[in-house]
Order: C-alpha cells, then sequence, then structure tokens
C-alpha cells in the first residue's frame, strides 16, 4: 500500500462509525487505485441474453475476473453461476443490483438489462465508484442519457456505450477515408435496420409472472402494470413503456455509425418520423415499418426500420430469409457523396464505390470493444474509449427523438403525407419506397393510414425542442417511486 492508499484508507476507518454501509463502500471504491497488474474485478447485471456475450467477452481477458452475477430472473441467474461453479471460478450472485453496488471489491459493472433499466444502473455504479459498460441505447429516454454522461464526469469514472463498432479497425478506416473527401462532400447518411419481426401474439387476459422472477425489480423505474403480453423477456423492446422499437433496439447501432460518418456531435436541429405498426394485430406498440429524418444542416440522417419480409407470400414461412435490402445492405448503413457511394453492410465492413457504381475499395477487420473499456479503466483516460457515453447518449437520444415525432403525430392517407413531403426529394423518395414495400406485404396505406409524425425543432445545446411543450415532457418518463434517474447526479 503506498501513502496515497494508506490515507485513503485511514479516512475511510474514521469516517466507518459515521457511514452507512453503503457510503463505506462507496468511498472505499472510489479510493482505490488499479496499478498495471492489478487484476480489474467486474460484475455482470442482466443476461438472459445480450449479457451472455459480456460474460464471454469479460472471462477471455487477461487481467480481468468476473466476481459477480446479478439478475432479477433466479432461473437465469442459477443457471449461469453454476457455469461458474463448474469452472472453479468462484462468484458472488445478487437479484437486487443496489445490494450489488454495495460492494467493495468490484470495480465494473456491465450491464444489459432492458432499456428500462440502463440510466439508473449506470448513474448508481457511477455513485458507487464503478466503472461501467453500458449496453445501446444507453437510455430509455433523452433526457435521462444526459444524466449519465453528468454522473460520469462528475464522479471521474469511465463509462463504455456497447457499440462495438467503434473499436472495429475497418469501420474505423472506411469512416477516416470518407472524411478525408475521397468521395467528395457527403450528401446523405442512411442508416438501416431491416430485421425480421413477426407478432409477439395478443393476450386478452394478464399474463402471470413465474415465483422465480423478481417483478417489482423487474419493472424498476417503469410502472408495475399487469404484464399484457405472452413474454416478459425479450419482447418488452416492442413496448414503449419498457422499449424503443427496433429503432432502439438494433438500429442504435447504425444510427451511431450514420451520426459518425456525419461527425455531428449535437441532437439533430429537427426531426419527423413516419411509420407505424403493420401487417398484424399483436400486443406491441412500437413501429414495426418506419423512417425517421433527422435535418442536420450539413447533409441528412434519414433512419429506415422494416421488420416485414420481401412480400405477403413470405408471411407464413421463409420470413427471416427473405427481407429486403437496399443497396446489397440490411442492417447497416448507406453513405451517398457527390463523387460515389460507401456501403457498410456489417459491424466490421465497408465497399466503397465510385458514381458509377464499380467498387474502388473494401475493408473489413473486428476488434474487442471490451478490450478497450479494460484498457481504458486502467488508464483513467475517458479518452482511450472508442465509445465514450457522451456518444452513446446523443446516437440514443436521435432514437429517442425520432419516437417522440412518431408517437405526437396523426395518420393520414398517403396523398397528404406525399404533400407534407413535397419539396424534399430524399425523404419523398424513402416514403415511396416504404408504401411500395407495405403494399407488397398486402397493406393498403389509403386503408390503412401511416402516422406522419409532428415535425419538431431542437435546440441542440440544451437537447430540449423549441416548439412543442409536449415533446418537451416525453423527452423524460414518470418514475416509479425508489427507482428515479435523479436530477442532481
Amino acid at each position: 500500500m503506498n501513502r496515497r492508499q494508506f490515507l485513503a484508507a485511514s479516512s475511510i476507518a474514521a469516517a466507518g462509525l459515521a457511514l452507512p454501509g453503503s457510503a463505506l463502500a462507496r468511498q472505499a471504491a472510489r479510493s482505490r487505485v488499479i496499478g498495471p497488474n492489478d487484476t480489474i474485478r467486474v460484475a455482470i447485471v442482466g443476461f438472459n441474453s445480450r449479457g451472455k456475450d459480456h460474460i464471454e467477452g469479460f472471462r477471455k481477458l487477461a487481467g480481468v475476473k468476473i466476481v459477480a452475477l446479478c439478475d432479477v430472473d433466479k432461473k437465469v441467474l442459477e443457471t449461469e453461476a453454476k457455469k461458474f461453479a463448474d469452472r472453479g471460478e468462484p462468484v458472488a450472485t445478487f437479484t437486487d443490483v443496489r445490494k450489488l453496488l454495495e460492494q467493495a471489491d468490484i470495480d465494473c459493472v456491465s450491464t444489459a438489462t432492458p432499456n428500462h433499466w440502463h440510466a439508473l444502473l449506470s448513474v448508481w455504479a457511477c455513485q458507487a465508484g464503478k466503472d461501467v459498460y453500458v449496453e445501446k441505447p444507453v437510455s430509455h429516454n433523452a433526457w435521462e442519457g444526459r444524466q449519465i454522461v453528468e454522473a460520469a464526469r462528475k464522479y471521474n469514472r469511465i463509462v463504455q456505450t456497447g457499440t462495438q463498432s467503434r473499436s472495429n479497425p475497418g469501420l474505423r478506416e472506411a469512416v477516416e477515408w470518407i472524411h478525408a473527401g475521397n468521395l467528395g462532400k457527403i450528401t446523405l447518411a442512411r442508416g438501416l435496420c431491416y430485421k425480421p419481426r413477426q407478432s409477439i401474439g395478443k393476450v386478452s387476459a394478464p399474463t402471470a409472472i413465474p415465483d422465480h422472477i423478481d417483478y417489482d425489480l423487474w419493472c424498476g423505474p417503469a410502472p408495475t402494470t399487469p404484464l399484457m403480453r405472452q413474454k416478459l423477456h425479450y419482447d418488452w423492446h416492442w413496448q414503449f413503456v419498457t422499449g424503443n422499437g427496433d429503432l432502439g433496439n438494433q438500429g442504435i447501432h447504425q444510427m451511431d455509425i450514420a451520426r459518425w460518418v456525419l461527425r455531428e456531435k449535437t441532437l439533430s436541429p429537427a426531426v419527423f418520423s413516419i411509420g407505424g405498426r403493420f401487417a398484424y394485430s399483436d400486443d406491441g406498440d412500437t413501429p414495426n415499418s418506419q423512417f425517421v429524418y433527422h435535418a442536420y444542416k450539413a447533409a441528412p440522417l434519414i433512419f429506415e426500420v422494416r421488420g416485414l419480409p420481401r412480400s405477403k407470400e413470405f408471411h407464413k414461412e421463409g420470413w427471416a430469409k427473405n427481407m429486403p435490402d437496399y443497396r446489397g445492405a440490411q442492417v447497416g448503413v448507406v453513405v451517398d457523396c457527390e463523387g460515389g457511394q460507401v456501403v457498410i453492410p456489417s459491424y466490421d465492413s465497408a465497399i466503397a464505390y465510385d458514381k458509377a457504381g464499380k467498387e474502388i475499395r473494401r475493408w473489413k477487420q473486428g476488434a474487442d470493444h471490451y478490450a478497450n473499456f479494460i484498457a481504458a479503466v486502467r488508464s483513467r483516460k475517458a479518452a482511450d474509449l472508442n465509445a465514450d457515453i457522451e456518444e452513446g447518449h446523443l446516437s440514443s437520444a436521435l432514437c429517442h427523438t425520432g419516437n417522440i415525432s412518431y408517437l405526437l403525430g396523426d395518420k393520414l392517407r398517403p396523398e397528404a403525407i406525399r404533400e407534407r413531403l413535397k419539396g424534399d426529394a430524399p425523404a419523398l423518395e424513402t416514403f415511396e419506397r416504404l408504401a411500395s414495400h407495405l403494399a407488397e406485404n398486402g397493406v393498403d396505406l389509403a386503408a390503412t393510414p401511416a402516422v406522419l409524425g409532428t415535425h419538431l425543432k431542437m435546440d441542440p445545446k440544451t437537447e430540449k425542442f423549441t416548439n412543442s411543450r409536449e415533446a418537451n415532457i416525453r423527452l423524460k418518463r414518470e418514475y416509479r417511486k425508489g427507482f428515479e434517474v435523479p436530477a442532481k447526479v
């Protein structure tokens, strides 16, 4: 123990009688200085789905040890804990993340909980002296994303966003190549999330919650209303109370890449969205067909969501294998430039074409996003992160503002939508392709109108809308007592 550590430990000990256990643990965690050869102790929170990758990702890193697991589903928790026990790797288990955060022997928290938990858990972890790896979207609404940024800065925490494309050399080199002007000025960045999303079913009465799930903790900041869908897990994505639709699920990755390409470091000054939930009636309320238009001054960012297959014939069989694409990409980004285009069809690859459509360059190389986080934890430099929390906040909030426009919109017949879009060629072209795609799926927009979202204007400095009080209210949510994201972190 060096002199600095000794003095910190002494001050904690002196304060011990006056501090509650959790406060003492927070003070101890903040005083820990991680040496270059010290083992970094990680806790994983939420691993019924994406969190399993967190476990495997951190387990394989040298100098890192997973010391705790937390999940509100006891079956999920016990199953994963048994794997650790069978490997001879002791690990503490928790169902309540608040108890986990009281442990002074945890350096970092990595979380893949449902979206509505991301911000609160991240802020609490920062306050408890833990560094954080938080999955995308980092927030359930735009306001709370900024609160994580404030907490990270105030408590000098390293907070990484789970947008792993930022760490991949193939994509980093492609973006630098675009920025160098090799295809001239960017005229449009288009994000794509063409991913199969079938009906989640429709219930006529609340679904019972299994005894092995702590539903109160699962809800956390969200209201503890009866479960009105067949499955608790995963399908929370398709209800706005806990999820953000595919725009904020898969789409956040491509939204982030598109904003990265455009070099935009603020929210857009204007946004609107068009879409709906078509072709089936179920318990979901997020759009399965949608596009969002962010009117950045230099070039627009358009984002498209399509959950339906190429045509109606695939509704009964072959849905997942017959999704549409745009210029060869289904889940990706297409960058239009004066001298050609760059198609980004994956997290780690890109292809450049000239104006004649001839391929002129190709990139592909992946890397370890978890390793980048751990390197920054050791250096204590947020600048070493490839996806610092502020990047995650901005890209997540672009999804949220698009959804706000949609939620405040009205259903209009297609000719009325065309009239509103007249004069904006990219927006009109995007709508026409969407309408054609829906028609192929048996959807008549004249009979089943799409929602034309409210055209919202924003002050990027304050991150508040300038033309809609209702939209500003929706930048935040009502929090359940005891699970409030703090206004002052």
